[in-house]
């Protein structure tokens, strides 16, 4: 049966998009597949209880790296995965959520579920404080001057449209020109399209440079008077390159220019203040930082915030509503049309109220790191290219490496370390076409690393991943 597997797997390099390993595996025996390939034993195989007592014991020897610390609060991660401990190495498309997040949530559907700004009973008043709270926490976070201008939203991408369509349709002109690097997400290009073509607007894009992050010379020279807005990562996630903020604000701000930051990959693993950057616009994701999903936030300048039409009309959005027109509330509530997502924003609150208790810099400074070591371990395994900037004394990278080993199909090795290993990368574009053709790919790998994971977590990994290497280069 084995000589049948191995003659349908057909290995294609990473600048093809299929992969014929992992479609084999769904239709292959698990059992079988589990017997046939080599395992070697985890450094995890003890159980999630005695782990986590071995763990708290060695807490008072003050031996344990951050990640050990704080691994208990994280219930998800004490399970078996195929046979194998979970090592979950994906958390740059989303992270997982302490017990702490998870208990506000049931708090607030046991104990005060109700809608907000819409009733004087106790729930109602409960609700709407802890929700109004969360807003305060999240302002709090970034140093923005005033919660009025945090606007909660489904998600970064639904507050990156939110400034496109509020913003860029009103004030955008033909010709007027948007400055993006070809290395952002999906989120922070295809609305700007869209625009641009309802508008007349010119969208020019800073290509990638040395060390494959974008050429800031050809950034800071694409300026000029016809400039009226600049999207931008902080962090890439794919590159793990940060971006200097600072710097390009500065630049547009000389023109007169807006600037969008996308800080999904930062807000969660760094100290990010919306005063020192100095930013127009920044948006994140809070299920990127331990809290839950379908919830997200625009920060925004008053100014821009108040000047802005609504995104949606509705409920709670409203002043005034007459048969024959309608006068708008001031932000942020302007842009929070309907029920909002209520819970959410307060497990929001709790994951804030979770990571500010450990310390951003603290959390930052364990990941740069985990991000140097996650780096060197992997530059050993043979025939690997790993994107993005070499970690240096003055080059700090995202605890994160997309990469691609060659002649071997990037879900290939996804596919094998989780059925067989139990750790989970992602494989794929990673919602960054543009970036992967710049550098030559339609895919990569990416194993990314939270506050949360170890050394041993990659050292795992590496492990597996050299297994996975062995086994598909004898398939060719």
């Amino acid at each position: 049966m084995m000589e049948g597997v191995a003659l349908k797997l057909q290995f294609r390099n990473p600048t093809h998009c299929s992969s014929l390993f992992s479609s084999t595996v769904r239709h292959s025996s698990p059992s079988f597949l589990r017997c046939s390939f080599r395992r070697f034993s985890s450094p995890f195989s003890v159980s999630a209880s005695a782990s986590t007592a071995r763990e708290t014991d060695n807490l008072h020897l003050g031996s344990l790296s951050l990640g050990h610390i704080t691994r208990p609060d994280f219930p998800i991660l004490h399970q078996e995965v195929n046979g194998s401990k979970l090592v979950y190495l994906d958390n740059a498309a989303t992270s997982q959520k302490p017990r702490a997040v998870l208990k506000a949530l049931q708090n607030y559907y046991e104990a005060y579920n109700s809608n907000v700004h819409r009733g004087m009973h106790f729930l109602s008043t409960k609700a709407t404080d802890e929700y109004e709270l969360a807003r305060k926490k999240v302002a709090s976070f970034i140093n923005a001057r005033d919660a009025s201008q945090i606007v909660f939203t489904r998600n970064a991408t639904e507050a990156i449209n939110l400034v496109a369509y509020s913003w860029g349709i009103p004030n955008l002109k033909l010709g007027d020109e948007v400055i993006i690097t070809v290395a952002e997400h999906h989120s922070a290009i295809v609305p700007w399209q869209i625009v641009a073509q309802k508008t007349g607007a010119v969208l020019k894009f800073v290509n990638l440079g040395e060390h494959e992050i974008p050429n800031l010379k050809d950034f800071k020279e694409m300026f000029s008077t016809k400039t009226k807005l600049v999207v931008t990562h902080h962090v890439s996630n794919v590159l793990a390159s940060v971006l200097p903020i600072e710097e390009i604000v500065g630049w547009a701000h000389r023109f007169g220019a807006k600037v969008v930051v996308d800080a999904c990959q930062s807000v969660p693993h760094m100290v990010v203040d919306v005063q020192v950057l100095d930013a127009d616009f920044l948006v994140a994701s809070s299920h990127k930082m331990c809290g839950p999903t379908s919830i997200g936030f625009l920060y925004g300048k008053s100014e821009l915030l108040s000047a802005m039409p609504p995104f949606l009309g509705g409920g709670e959005m409203i002043s005034d509503v007459f048969l024959d027109h309608s006068s708008y509330a001031e932000p942020p509530s302007r842009f929070e049309a309907g029920t909002p997502a209520i819970g959410e924003a307060i497990g929001l609150g709790a994951a804030i109220d979770y990571l500010s208790g450990i310390g951003m810099q603290k959390i930052h400074s364990y990941e740069v790191e985990l991000a140097n070591y996650l780096y060197e371990s992997l530059r050993a395994v043979p025939n690997i290219h790993i994107y993005g900037p070499a970690p240096t004394g003055s080059v700090q990278r995202a605890a994160l490496c997309s990469f691609n080993i060659e002649n071997i199909h990037p879900t290939d090795i996804a596919s094998f370390l989780d059925q067989q290993h139990g750790v989970a990368i992602r494989s794929g574009h990673h919602c960054a076409q543009p970036l992967h053709r710049a550098l030559g790919v339609t895919a990569s790998a990416r194993a990314s690393l939270y506050f949360y994971n170890t050394k041993e977590d990659v050292d795992y990994f590496i492990q597996a991943l050299n297994d996975a290497v062995s086994f598909l280069d004898a398939l060719r």
